[in-house]
């Protein structure tokens, strides 16, 4: 049987679209992300996540960022180059409160210097929030 907090967790992974057989890259790990959001990844997609130094085309990049990471947009025009076409962009940051914490003013400006476009923004367990990002040709094909 799942424990509640182990089936908030799973569920997180389907808020965040992953489905079996796609690739997860993740960016910008540090000690402060939270590992059941990963495991829960993980477990969804049925394989490991991939590090920053992989060269394969990726559906989705969970990029953990946090307010002194530098700047996001040039990081945003950086780690997209191995995403699908129709792949996706998590952008998960500390909750308000939290150390770390990036204005949604900020991911905003950066979404659209980097021509972007943000399409959601969820809780990601109790200290992360994630904002979706696409590129502009995938936010054109769902009209």
């Amino acid at each position: 049987m799942v424990a509640a907090g182990d089936a908030g967790k799973a569920g997180v992974a389907e808020k965040l679209g992953i489905e079996p057989g796609i690739v997860v890259q993740e960016i910008g790990w540090d000690e402060d992300v939270d590992d059941d959001v990963r495991a829960a990844i993980e477990e969804r997609s049925g394989s490991d996540l991939l590090d920053e130094d992989a060269d394969e085309v990726v559906d989705v990049i969970l990029l953990w960022w946090r307010e002194d990471d530098g700047d996001l947009a040039d990081t945003l025009l950086d780690v997209r180059s191995p995403l699908a076409d129709t792949g996706t962009i998590w952008v998960m940051t500390p909750k308000t409160g939290r150390d770390g914490h990036v204005e949604p003013s900020e991911i905003a400006e950066a979404v659209s210097t980097a021509g972007m476009a943000q399409t959601s923004n969820i809780s990601v367990g109790d200290d992360w929030t994630g904002t979706r990002l696409v590129s502009p040709k995938s936010a054109n094909t769902r009209r």
